[in-house]
């Protein structure tokens, strides 16, 4: 039996293939109705999110609100200033929680990108974000992955990538997380015939720069120069336009914060190893020193790095592809929280299409169902306390798309 034969004999003959059309819709409904009971309980505890010293949803959308309104009233540069923000913050919100800790840790890019949303009352603007930020979302991952030309459907892909648990927890943040995979999922999708619009999505990446940092790393796998050049222009471009709002002050002042946040956040806060699914904060949890767990986060992110070059050259399958970015992304980056986990569902759909149109693999389904559900784990482990298994996970992520991506050529 050749190599051909032996790769079709294992998909094919996987008697394990338990995701069936029916069932993931089942299970999208499931979570769909877990994630509207959630919200409606908490509602019912707070009398309606009406205790203004207590956390609601759209928690991170009132920051970027409230940003909106210093950029609208001319005190741009405020924002980058702790203790003034706090204050501007405050007088938007009626008063933060207690523990409440918020400085502005992006960039004078995404000052930019939100500028508007202040022109809107803060309850719209957030209706507002959630529906663009979603609807994005979908309609780049069903169609980056494909997952529609198989046994779903259109209306039935859509509707599985809307109920993922990534989805929800975003949203219940009002965090942009939805926005950043939906910028990198139209950018795979865009590469080959439409290379100006890819590099125009990833340049938007700025906003967030952690979260793009090894599209220069499968650009060059793909040998995608002209979209590389069109990305470099973009951010270049929307960088300047940045600073030209904020002034270059604000440059200073961002690298300030995100030294505080590194020191406060990254390095010490329990909270947030428990929260994120990263090396780094794995072996933090467990009691690592600084040094260790930056060199054996170094390590591991090279590895998924060349993980991701590897499939960007072994196959020109986008979902594929768009899957082993996210994944590798998520492990590259040290500071990653849950609600960033969203780029997992670009992992999700990718093997997900593949699985359903090609066969099973064996052990695929289960790391599909542990990735699918790592959002939950890591939006409730700050509760639970429970070690963190983020990284394992999705480096198993990362090896099933290897794995697929040597036979896909030949399929």
């Amino acid at each position: 039996m050749g190599p051909l034969e032996r790769n079709r004999s294992r998909l094919h003959s996987a008697a394990f293939a338990w995701l069936s059309r029916e069932r993931l819709i089942a299970y999208s409904t499931a979570m769909l109705v877990i994630g509207v009971g959630f919200v409606a309980l908490w509602a019912i505890v707070t009398h309606g999110f009406s205790e203004t010293r207590g956390w609601r949803p759209g928690s991170d959308l009132i920051v970027f609100w409230s940003a909106s309104h210093a950029v609208l009233h001319g005190q741009a540069s405020t924002v980058f200033d702790y203790s003034a923000f706090s204050r501007i913050v405050a007088a938007a919100t009626g008063g933060l929680p207690k523990s409440a800790f918020i400085p502005w840790l992006y960039p004078p890019t995404f000052l930019l990108f939100v500028a508007p949303l202040a022109l809107l009352p803060l309850p719209i603007a957030y209706g507002f974000f959630l529906v663009a930020s979603v609807s994005a979302f979908v309609c780049a991952t069903v169609r980056v992955s494909g997952l529609a030309h198989g046994p779903l459907g259109i209306a039935a892909a859509r509707y599985v990538v809307l109920a993922m648990p990534c989805v929800m927890v975003c949203a219940i943040f009002g965090q942009n997380a939805l926005i950043t995979a939906a910028l990198a999922a139209f950018a795979i999708a865009s590469i080959e015939r439409r290379p100006v619009i890819a590099g125009i999505c990833i340049g938007l990446l700025v906003i967030k720069p952690q979260l793009g940092i090894l599209f220069p790393v499968v650009l060059i796998a793909a040998r995608a120069w002209k979209v590389f050049g069109c990305a470099a222009v973009t951010a270049a471009l929307f960088s300047l336009a940045s600073v030209a709002l904020c002034g270059t002050a604000s440059l200073r002042q961002f690298a300030g914060n995100i030294a505080m946040a590194r020191e406060l956040i990254l390095e010490h806060d329990v909270r947030f190893w428990l929260a994120s699914p990263s090396v780094f904060a794995s072996l933090r949890l467990l009691g690592a020193s600084l040094i260790a767990a930056g060199l054996m986060h170094a390590a591991i992110g090279i590895i998924a790095a060349c993980g991701a070059w590897k499939i960007w050259r072994t196959t020109r399958d986008c979902a594929l592809r768009a899957a082993a970015l996210a994944t590798a992304t998520l492990i590259v980056t040290p500071y990653v929280w849950h609600y960033e986990l969203t780029w997992v569902g670009l992992s999700c759909a990718g093997l997900l299409a593949s699985g359903l149109r090609r066969g099973w693999l064996a052990g695929e389904q289960p790391v599909l169902l542990l990735v699918w559900l790592l959002p939950i784990f890591e939006f409730i482990n700050q509760i639970l306390r429970l070690p963190q298994t983020g990284p394992v996970i999705l480096l198993l992520m990362l090896l099933a798309l290897l794995r697929r991506a040597r036979i896909e050529p030949i399929l």
